[in-house]
């Protein structure tokens, strides 16, 4: 590999303090690599921008560690094998890695999963066939569970992960609501065609819930938290099964909200109704359900019955002002950074 290459690259440089700031991050240039044994070189075609992330900008301790100052930022990739030093991986192939925010990568072989461009476009490894769509498939079929005619909402309902819990359970015989900030999602999920479509920025959302749900919430997708979470609690049924995916609404908080401890009235609601509330981490399911994933949502999309959509910014340059606004609720689908 010739030397002259360079590798541009996105670290974290400081730590942020609620909303990410550009001065977080710092670019730089440096040689690119050379794979050692087992290794292969990658240039990175797609990188998807993920809420996670921002929880590992933190020190704060959580399910992965954190990134120290001066890592390049993590985040899967779809990228193109440059140089290989195993048999089964050659130049021209395209692999599902973990490359970070960087235009080149150095990845264990045996880490990479080899994409098929004739089967689906492969940006759809980082979406709707990947982390994010595994994230909804197994969120809702292991824990939420929907039964024909039961009623199913989602936050962030536009988002790779809740459009697909929606489409999901439609699928399985369930009523959707979808519940997204503004107009335009509104207007995205109703071209999605869930059973009612709910804007959260709009004044009453819990009474708008309640018409929408007059029987009640069987099984509630959690990726927000806060004043979604508010309205969803009260309309719980008995039994009803609450999956907890993400927080977004506390991501770039700097203190704990105001007003009195309501905890009581959360643990008084879990106890007399008989709730379920279960955090999860995807991983925890891909050892007994990524195989059926692959096959069910592979179907899905193919034949139509899952839409996604992919919200792409072009240059690895900005990627930070992308993650920003997808933060803020900015984006619309799979936030996508297409490098190269």
């Amino acid at each position: 590999m010739s030397t002259d290459l360079l590798n541009r690259r996105l670290r974290l440089a400081s730590r942020p303090h609620g909303e990410p700031a550009p001065t977080d991050f710092v670019h730089d240039e440096v040689p690119v690599p050379s794979p050692g044994p087992g290794q292969v070189l990658l240039r990175t075609l797609h990188l998807s921008l993920d809420p996670y992330v921002r929880g590992r900008m933190s020190a704060a301790k959580s399910y992965a560690a954190p990134m120290e100052l001066g890592d390049v930022i993590v985040g899967g990739t779809v990228s193109e094998v440059v140089e290989s030093t195993v048999e089964d991986l050659s130049p021209g192939d395209v692999v599902l890695g973990y490359g970070g925010w960087q235009e080149y990568s150095v990845e264990d072989a045996a880490g990479l999963r080899r994409l098929d461009p004739a089967v689906a476009p492969v940006s759809t490894a980082l979406g709707v066939l990947g982390m994010p769509g595994f994230t909804a498939y197994a969120g809702l079929l292991a824990i939420g569970r929907p039964a024909p005619g039961e009623t199913v909402a989602v936050a962030a309902a536009t988002g790779p992960v809740g459009s697909a819990v929606a489409q999901i359970a439609q699928l399985r015989g369930a009523r959707a609501i979808g519940i997204a900030g503004g107009e335009r999602k509104v207007a995205h999920l109703r071209e999605l065609g869930v059973d009612a479509a709910l804007d959260h920025r709009a004044p009453d959302l819990p009474g708008r819930l309640a018409d929408a749900a007059p029987d009640g919430i069987d099984v509630y997708f959690e990726n927000v938290g806060g004043a979604v979470w508010d309205a969803v609690l009260p309309q719980l049924n008995e039994f009803a099964r609450v999956p907890v995916c993400g927080l977004a609404a506390s991501y770039n908080a700097t203190a704990l909200p105001e007003g009195p401890d309501r905890s009581g009235q959360l643990m008084g609601a879990v106890l007399t109704r008989s709730l379920t509330l279960r955090g999860f981490i995807q991983r925890e399911f891909v050892p007994t359900m990524f195989e059926d994933f692959l096959r069910d949502m592979g179907g899905w999309v193919a034949s139509g019955q899952v839409r996604y959509t992919e919200d792409v910014t072009e240059g690895l340059d900005r990627a930070p002002e992308a993650f920003v606004g997808m933060l803020r609720g900015d984006n619309l689908g799979k936030t996508l950074v297409r490098v190269a």
